[in-house]
């Protein structure tokens, strides 16, 4: 059996929903919960204690 081609509002539409699901994939992890904890080794969580650190001596 030969490929389909999808017309351009159907390939359009297919891209969208995937960016779509993506999106809420995504959005979904920034709930408080075991999932969505930081590695305690990740940079991110290095800077946050730093800025912590220099926040606390500016005061």
């Amino acid at each position: 059996m030969g490929v389909t081609r999808l017309k351009r509002k159907d390939r359009r539409n297919k891209t969208v929903s995937r960016v779509e699901v993506q999106f809420l994939k995504l959005g979904r992890n920034i709930e408080l919960g075991s999932r969505s904890k930081m590695p305690k080794h990740s940079q991110i969580v290095k800077n946050n204690a730093i800025l912590d650190q220099l926040a606390a001596e500016a005061k």
